[in-house]
């Protein structure tokens, strides 16, 4: 039997174990062995009932009660997944895969230090058990403390060397540090993390790979093991568009957050006449500024923390959202089980993953031409909502501060400042040795870097050094509140963009305060956002064909000031008159592609791929 289930044989192994229990009906091992194989072919109600049957026979299993909470926990009753962890762990005091579990189940309540203590206890009773390792490796992930948590991965990956997870976590986190050498090791099998074995987080390797094949490939994988037999909720089309289409916003990050900086101004602007918003909030609760200029534009706001997806899914469906639109994606925190359910007939991916689910969780993605060109297509599962300028919103009311001395901020008098804020793990060394030969070229110029990882600014510092370049010519900045932020972008010369994953939010926010961004475009979607951006505000000329173009403009930018004085000056006039900051414009795109997909909906047409004509024009067909 045991090796059936070591084979992943589980069918056969629940059809030699049912034979067996006709003939020895008070074997409770053999009906918690049966528990194991339903749930490891996703029938958990077939496993509950069978964990319930060998607890009928012997109540003092620590073993059978553990996975009968295991079994709980992906139904999504947590707190009886809990109920059961405790009592494991009552019958077995030192059952470290109790603690482990107990601990799994206290981090979906939301308590964290309790999950993270019961992660350690079950590490403590048994070194070798992985599953905790890599468990307080994500705990502490969503603590900040990216170091330890790469030990975590580390030491989960001395226990089982072929894990990809553990193994992408890792490398993400050290992306995190900047430590380039510690990586170097794992180079060479990156790009084939998460294809077969063990899934990753597709998140995790954005940065590290610039293949949309292999990334649609991983999320694909990713998904059909996390949500392996959910069946979304089947919507029976209803003819004709209601007075007020509804569009349930869901996100994480509905507070101080790029998405809300984003599209704050979308969300006020939205015809409340023709639609009707609402706001699923599965995000800390925050009651900040954000907050609360969200809560006073939109109809209805729920925080549904505390819900499972299932029951998050059910509450959309009880307020009749027309259109559910994920804000999140695959990112961290984000939580796809929603739209496994079936939130709403129609299902829309925007603005927080940039890149495909690989299942047919959601019908569209809002895309451009820009981040997703005809050649990778294909790469894509869902159907594409194309907007005419840019797919990204922005919010044309953001203030700016007061621009500050340059000596306020760290910045030498003198010297050409190159720029980049994009947060550390997107930096390559390939990037970076580029921006070193600039400073190599340009006397007195220095790279000015966002800071608050003590350990990426050491270890960059040290890279820097490495190549020639005097440490002191990195000036690192403290994170500030956007305003001021924005405001302190002015003094900056030129913004240098990353490579496989592009400044998003960081490229608009230098854009709005009026500082030139220069990019070169990959292949997948997060590689090509900064182009896209640069076309809408009227600055084709900053999107570089390839990186030796990119290192020669930036060179020659550098030493024509009057050329890029001209620029500036575009930009200066260009911000407030072009599409990219624009957002009433683009609130009317996006509303036309809500009506559009819902359209087809209500014809009881498929999703197919929908564009959408620029303001102004005529109607696109549907």
């Amino acid at each position: 039997m045991v090796a059936l289930y070591r084979a992943g044989r589980h069918g056969e192994l629940v059809e030699r174990s049912l034979a067996l229990a006709e003939r020895y009906p008070h074997h409770a091992a053999l009906f918690n062995l049966i528990g194991v194989a339903h749930s490891a072919l996703g029938q958990l109600d077939l496993a509950v009932a069978a964990y319930d049957r060998a607890l009928a026979i012997d109540p003092g299993s620590a073993e059978t009660v553990n996975n009968l909470g295991v079994a709980l926990r992906r139904l999504g009753r947590i707190d009886a997944a809990t109920n059961c962890h405790r009592r494991a762990l009552a019958i077995d005091p030192n059952n470290a895969a109790a603690f482990n579990n107990l601990g799994t189940d206290l981090r979906e309540l939301g308590r964290a230090d309790e999950a993270a203590d019961c992660y350690r206890r079950a590490i403590e009773l048994r070194p070798g058990l992985f599953e905790p390792h890599r468990n307080l490796g994500n705990m502490l992930i969503d603590a900040g403390k990216g170091d330890e948590a790469a030990q975590c991965f580390a030491r989960a990956l001395e226990i089982r060397p072929d894990d990809d997870y553990s193994r992408a976590q890792k490398l993400h986190r050290l992306a995190h540090l900047c430590d380039w050498n510690a990586m170097a090791a794992d180079a060479p099998r990156m790009a084939e993390l998460g294809l077969s074995g063990s899934t990753v987080s597709p998140f995790t390797l954005l940065a590290l790979d610039d293949s949309p094949e292999r990334h649609c490939i991983r999320a694909r994988r990713y998904i059909a093991e996390r949500f392996p037999l959910t069946e979304r909720f089947a919507f029976t089309p209803r003819a004709g568009r209601p007075d007020r289409l509804r569009i349930g916003y869901f996100s994480a990050d509905f507070h101080d957050h790029a998405t809300m900086m984003l599209a704050g101004g979308l969300f006020e602007r939205h015809d409340r006449s023709r639609f009707a918003i609402h706001a699923f909030s599965y995000g800390p609760d925050r009651n900040d500024a954000a907050r609360r200029r969200l809560r006073a534009a939109v109809d209805s706001f729920e925080d549904v923390r505390a819900l499972t997806d299932m029951d998050i899914a059910a509450l959309a469906r009880q307020e009749r959202i027309d259109i559910a639109v994920d804000l999140k994606g695959l990112t961290h925190e984000g939580r796809p089980g929603i739209f496994a359910h079936g939130a709403a007939p129609v299902q829309i991916g925007w603005l927080g993953y940039p890149g495909t689910l690989g299942a047919p969780l959601l019908d569209y993605l809002i895309v451009d031409r820009w981040v997703i060109p005809d050649a990778q297509r294909r790469h894509y599962v869902e159907k594409l909502i194309h907007l005419p300028d840019c797919y990204q919103s922005n919010d044309d009311r953001r203030p700016i501060a007061a621009t500050p001395t340059r000596s306020a901020v760290g910045l030498p008098e003198q010297g050409f400042v190159f720029a980049c804020f994009n947060v550390s793990y997107k930096i390559g060394p390939d990037a970076f040795d580029i921006w070193m030969r600039l400073l190599a070229e340009i006397e007195d110029s220095v790279l000015w870097l966002l800071g608050g990882e003590p350990r990426a600014e050491a270890n960059l510092r040290r890279e820097a050094a490495t190549r020639g370049i005097s440490p002191d010519r990195l000036v690192f900045a403290d994170p500030l509140p956007n305003a001021e932020h924005l405001a302190r972008l002015r003094l900056a010369d030129l913004f240098l963009d990353c490579f496989v994953y592009n400044a998003h939010t960081t490229a608009s926010d230098a854009l709005w305060a009026g500082l030139p961004v220069l990019t070169t475009p990959g292949e997948g979607f997060a590689a090509r956002v900064a182009a896209s951006l640069l076309d809408a505000v009227g600055l084709p000329e900053m999107i570089a064909p390839d990186r030796e173009a990119y290192a020669a403009t930036a060179l020659d930018l550098a030493r024509n000031p009057e050329r890029l004085a001209a620029i500036r000056d575009r930009l200066a006039f260009g911000r407030l008159t072009c599409p990219l900051f624009d957002t009433g414009r683009f609130t009317v795109h996006i509303e036309a592609a809500y009506d559009m997909a819902h359209a087809r909906w209500s014809a009881g047409l498929a999703p197919a791929d929908i564009t959408v004509a620029p303001h102004g024009a005529s109607d696109a067909p549907i």
